[in-house]
């Protein structure tokens, strides 16, 4: 059962000074200041020198990859990719759960509540999640390298799969995914979005990435860039969730508007992978799609840290744009929680009465926070994410005053696993 909690005087990112009600898991009431009654049993926290912010949403992630920073740097996409898969080969369950428990200690810890994966031993991955009170969205990955066997194999799997998640908890989201047009054959991309799609599951999916992805893609499939190819076959649509589209023309711009899709833009690995940068935020923003953002891996971005991308995407946008008024604060922050809850159909990343009770408690009694400007400003430009004091996820402390329970524990089994397995 979840607890019931007041926050007492915490001050709004607006700078009103509320007090907050959570009850079985949803934010029941935000009123002024002792309008709200704590009756018994209810948790009383004063929030002097905090503030409410709803918890960040990181809408691409391979959690597991926390165990492989800096397993391959300095080193082109390609080559990077191959070492990322010889590495995959020889990973098991045991490792991706002792992998995704070191990357929900770390999402919590910078303050993300929801993460959208897109990993291998998807079970492993849900288990540490739910184990570790995390909201998580959990695909099955489909990656067939045109091998017939394999792709019959991969049905049946995500198939069973889906069947077993209609047991998971209502905080786990269930999705269907494919690696990308360059790793999977056109029948199982039509499959997979078919699936998807008779059962209203989200489908998550790499895009238009690299400008190597965009040139091959145009010699194999008559000059189609990989958008275009795509809605050929009738994949774009609201429930599709497309990591990167970093390499997109104008066409490839109007295409994703007019279908809603998801765009999400991991600036620091793209920028570490020398993938690009030149992110269409405004472009994807006027033709009406849903812009969230997200870290990628660890083994390209090398953390999961949605603080440290907010701020990065931001001044990157502002630069190649010539523009200081490129990515304005507001619209930034929705980025990183109301658009992916609203990309996840959920009601959460926003303080609101009903939403979802994903709240992070950030500090403001330090230096970053001394200056007149607003809390925005100082929170994404100025402050690190260890200002995030205490978290809160569907109404649940999953971190107070920076102490997270089992950390050590958790810490200790990825070095074990690492040693067995890399």
């Amino acid at each position: 059962m979840n607890p019931r909690i007041l926050l007492k005087n915490i001050q709004l990112p607006d700078g009103r000074t509320n007090d907050i009600l959570i009850e079985n898991g949803i934010i029941s009431g935000i009123r002024p200041c002792g309008e709200l009654q704590s009756w018994p049993g209810t948790e009383v926290v004063y929030c002097n020198h905090l503030v409410a912010m709803p918890g960040f949403i990181n809408m691409h992630t391979h959690a597991a990859m926390a165990l492989m920073r800096g397993m391959e740097e300095d080193v082109i996409f390609q080559e990077w990719l191959n070492r990322i898969w010889e590495i995959e080969a020889k990973i098991d369950e045991k490792y991706v759960y002792a992998g995704s428990k070191v990357a929900a200690l770390e999402m919590l810890r910078t303050g993300t509540t929801t993460y959208n994966d897109h990993y291998w031993f998807a079970r492993q991955g849900h288990r540490a999640a739910e184990e570790m009170g995390i909201h998580p969205v959990i695909s099955y990955v489909i990656i067939d390298k045109n091998d017939p066997e394999e792709a019959a194999r991969q049905k049946d799997e995500c198939q069973r799969m889906y069947e077993d998640s209609r047991q998971w908890k209502d905080d786990s989201i269930f999705a269907v995914a494919f690696h990308a047009i360059y790793s999977v054959s056109e029948e199982m991309i039509r499959w997979a979005s078919e699936f998807a799609r008779a059962h209203g599951l989200l489908l998550h999916f790499h895009l238009s990435e690299t400008e190597k992805e965009v040139i091959d893609c145009r010699n194999a499939h008559g000059g189609l860039s990989p958008v275009e190819y795509l809605d050929e076959l009738g994949v774009l649509g609201p429930e599709a969730i497309a990591a990167h589209t970093l390499w997109i023309s104008d066409n490839d711009v109007r295409i994703l508007g007019e279908r809603k899709v998801n765009c999400v833009h991991n600036i620091n690995s793209n920028l570490k992978l020398a993938s690009g940068y030149r992110f269409r935020y405004n472009e994807l923003r006027d033709a009406g799609a849903n812009v969230c953002i997200g870290t990628d891996g660890c083994a390209s971005s090398n953390n999961m840290d949605i603080l440290e991308a907010c701020k990065t995407a931001a001044i990157v946008q502002k630069a190649w744009r010539n523009d200081p008024k490129a990515w304005p604060l507001e619209e930034l922050i929705a980025c990183a929680t109301a658009h992916g809850a609203k990309a996840l159909g959920i009601h959460a990343g926003v303080l609101e009465e009903g939403a979802r009770a994903d709240i992070l408690l950030v500090d403001t009694d330090n230096s970053f926070f001394l200056s007149p400007g607003s809390f925005l400003a100082n929170f994404i430009y100025s402050a690190h994410s260890d200002c995030i004091r205490s978290v809160i996820a569907g109404g649940k402390f999953v971190m107070r005053d920076r102490v997270i329970p089992a950390e050590a524990a958790i810490l200790e089994e990825g070095r074990k696993v690492l040693e067995e397995i890399i």
